[in-house]
């Protein structure tokens, strides 16, 4: 299914998701359900896989399936999944194929108890690590980079929940917000960088959680107390929420791109509210490159607060120029040339008199290939518009990424091998803008400090392995559908 918000794009084109995690802790409350609404206000940051894994404070279940969160979930399951505690995952894979013994929680049977780890993000060390953990006699059930880190979680669990995801913390390179299930308590951590998001906060009356995001708080009743810092470590149990430190943080590189395309925009990152900061993307765009038209039209709904920001800031009018489906999922039918440009004007219906004789600004949030913006171009000018200037809220994307993002390689990313000019003609607009890596940082938060750019700069805030590759560890095969009741990745200790 497509991210309600943002996901226009078809299959080749956009930029996937990354997975979304929570943890709800309810004192004396069945939590499974709130754990599954929470978890479909996640629903967005990955639709492969759904997963959670529930404590009665002795004992930890689990089920999973592939699919969206209402599709693996149902009344029936919930009621086999009993107790206060709760982690839960929705899934798009970066590291692993998207298959079954990848979605997470990644569950782990040992002596000393049960474990369940969910994890947001992306390890450039896993090959490393899950190497030498194989030369010390680990045998391993998936090919995510989560179990790295579930199985060190396991090897140093007598010392404490705390002590073992300090290790994790130690040994692991990369992006990583991670929620932890024991059958007492919830672990939740952010890597050094603080590259993806994590808050906590309270839950009703007298219970906690944690979340991906704080879109995930206000459907269930919770309240957001904070934005876990880099390095920090959050733990719920019986006596409540507590914060440590787990690891220094050497900077903090938050990814750029979750505030211009992938977190929902009802929530809150950075101190800053997401729509808000989408519309002063707008604002700054019109600043950075001004063009005489008469109507301002967003690329639905992506596109929308930071169109609403440049009609603003410029005062020509906002108009919609096109409706969207919110009916067409996603096709297995390969989508080559004929099938996106029939794909496209299945999701998106001009409004052509909105459109003829107008000079149009078409505000849209990034182009990857440019297979997608060339077309809706094209739909602008079918539609008798005089003339089509594109402006993007993302600087070009120029490199991939290696912390949690499934984007092109960078041979397929049309800014990395056109000039500006060529891209123009490519998408066959009048005139192509893309909002500066500052005036995209200074929108957030009015600071170039402390974002991660790698996308856009090539800088990265670690330095990436050779021949780092989504499905490192090779592609698991015979699946099945749904795995439950503690099944899956089993790892004795």
């Amino acid at each position: 299914m497509p991210n309600p918000h943002y996901n226009l794009h078809l299959d080749g084109e956009t930029i996937k998701e990354e997975c979304g995690v929570i943890g709800v802790y309810l004192p004396g409350e069945d939590v499974a359900s709130t754990c599954f609404f929470g978890l479909f206000a996640l629903q967005h940051r990955g639709q492969e896989s759904a997963g959670m894994a529930v404590s009665d404070g002795s004992k930890v279940r689990m089920h999973k399936g592939m699919g969206l969160v209402n599709q693996v979930f149902g009344a029936e399951t919930l009621a086999t999944l009993p107790g206060e505690m709760a982690v839960g995952h929705t899934r798009y894979s970066t590291t692993g194929a998207s298959a079954l013994r990848n979605a997470q929680p990644i569950f782990c049977q040992t002596q000393i108890g049960e474990v369940a780890v969910a994890h947001n993000g992306n390890l450039i060390n896993a090959v490393q690590l899950r190497t030498e953990l194989e030369a010390d006699g680990e045998v391993f059930g998936s090919t995510s980079d989560t179990e790295v880190m579930a199985r060190i979680i396991v090897r140093n669990l007598r010392n404490g929940v705390e002590e073992a995801v300090r290790e994790v913390m130690r040994l692991c390179k990369g992006a990583f917000s991670v929620v932890v299930q024991t059958p007492t308590t919830i672990v939740g951590f952010r890597d050094p960088y603080g590259i993806r998001p994590l808050s906590v906060g309270r839950l009703g009356e007298n219970g906690h959680m944690m979340a991906s995001e704080s879109c995930a708080f206000g459907p269930i009743g919770g309240v957001v107390e904070r934005e876990l810092k880099p390095g920090e470590i959050a733990v719920i149990d019986h006596n409540g929420l507590r914060i440590v430190q787990g690891i220094e943080s050497p900077k903090e590189a938050m990814c750029l791109f979750e505030f211009i395309y992938f977190a929902r925009p009802d929530s809150r990152m950075f101190g800053t509210g997401l729509y808000s900061a989408r519309v002063r993307m707008g604002e700054r765009l019109n600043e950075e490159h001004p063009v005489d038209a008469d109507i301002i039209v967003p690329v639905p709904d992506s596109g929308i607060p930071a169109a609403l920001g440049f009609s603003k800031a410029c005062g020509i009018p906002f108009r919609e120029g096109m409706m969207k489906s919110r009916y067409i999922h996603r096709t297995f039918i390969q989508p080559d040339q004929r099938m996106r440009e029939i794909g496209v004007r299945m999701k998106l219906t001009p409004l052509e008199d909105h459109i003829r004789g107008k000079r149009v600004v078409l505000v849209d949030d990034s182009i990857v290939r440019g297979t997608t913006t060339k077309q809706i171009v094209k739909m602008m000018f079918d539609s008798g518009a005089t003339e089509v200037h594109v402006r993007i809220t993302a600087p070009p994307i120029k490199h991939p990424c290696f912390y949690g993002i499934d984007m092109a390689s960078k041979n397929e990313l049309a800014a990395a091998v056109m000039t500006l000019e060529e891209l123009t003609a490519h998408i066959g607009a009048t005139s192509l803008g893309f909002l500066s890596v500052d005036g995209a940082r200074l929108a957030v938060n009015d600071s170039t400090e402390g974002f991660c750019t790698a996308c856009f700069t090539g800088e990265y805030p670690l330095e990436i392995p050779d021949g780092l590759q989504k499905n490192a560890f090779g592609d698991p095969v015979g699946e099945l559908e749904t795995v439950s009741s503690g099944q899956g990745v089993l790892i004795s200790e």
